[in-house]
């Protein structure tokens, strides 16, 4: 395969797919890998027409089609599936190559991989991208960590792809090494925290007021036109007036009140107790959501 393609995405899953699929939308061509085949081709199959895209059967064929320095961007698992993956590709990199880790990782994990793979003559950067699976295809939020070498490299990738706000592409070069998924952990840590407060809002007014979800979610739709104007605030105005079509109740009062957590609101106020750095508020949602799972202790 000759080397074509000028970035290239490893794992196909929604966000990774997503991802791939922005890329191609504005003018990259796009080097696609998946361990299991099947993904690649259903991929190709259904988005394949959207941009120029160069699926590879084989880690060496899919860097064989990145031309140098080759930009390959990992989507894969977080812990061991994400070590295994970089160092898969660094064995068949050269120097001057970039690896991009664009899940969320445990930033000394991040600065450990980093000196790890510098030590080879490689670039690795860890980078934060924010906005979910929609954000990843309509223009995510990226906070790259990583050398000033790379972004130079990097940079007109990211700003093709990058959300837009006030005419400015949401993406920059943070800082050397794990600064990119430091501050993607404690955007994270932020939102748990605007979430708990979202929920303890909705909880006086359903329970302290006696107001129906259809009534909170008014409210919460009326916020959303004032300065609180947010993604959460509308979404959860949006959820709120929804009803089930079989049983006629608010969908809320049918959705199990478990919330499950990823890691980075606990590695968030695990940072900041390290630093005796005061996030009482995370600290609090953190163990909301702890406590959420315990049925039977609540």
């Amino acid at each position: 395969m000759s080397a074509e393609a000028n970035v290239g995405v490893v794992g196909l899953a929604a966000m990774g797919g997503s991802l791939a699929r922005n890329l191609a939308h504005h003018g990259n061509k796009v080097a696609v890998f998946n361990r299991s085949y099947g993904r690649t081709e259903k991929l190709m199959n259904e988005h394949g027409s959207e941009g120029e895209f160069f699926p590879a059967k084989t880690l060496e064929e899919f860097v064989d089609s990145l031309v140098k320095p080759r930009t390959a961007i990992i989507m894969v698992k977080a812990g061991e599936p994400t070590d295994a993956m970089i160092n898969a590709l660094a064995d068949l990199m050269e120097p001057g190559d970039i690896i991009v880790d664009a899940g969320n990782a445990y930033f000394p994990d991040t600065i450990r991989r980093e000196k790890e793979i510098s030590a080879r003559g490689l670039h690795f950067v860890g980078c934060g991208v924010s906005g979910g699976e929609e954000g990843a295809l309509l223009g995510p939020s990226m906070m790259p960590g990583g050398s000033e070498e790379s972004w130079k490299t990097l940079k007109p990738i990211f700003e093709s792809i990058a959300a837009k706000a006030e005419g400015e592409p949401c993406v920059t070069h943070i800082g050397l090494n794990g600064a990119g998924h430091f501050v993607k952990m404690v955007h994270n840590g932020i939102e748990y925290s605007d979430m708990q407060l979202i929920a303890e809002s909705y909880d006086l007014m359903r329970r302290g007021l006696g107001m129906t979800p259809a009534e909170i979610g008014d409210v919460f739709g009326e916020w959303n036109k004032t300065e609180l104007d947010s993604y959460l605030i509308e979404i959860t105005a949006e959820v709120l007036h929804q009803v089930d079509k079989k049983t006629g109740k608010p969908l809320v009062d049918l959705i199990v009140d478990h919330a499950g957590m990823k890691g980075t609101g606990t590695w968030t106020v695990q940072t900041a107790l390290s630093l005796a750095v005061p996030v009482t508020g995370i600290a609090e949602a953190v163990f909301a959501r702890g406590l959420s799972s315990e049925a039977d202790l609540r």
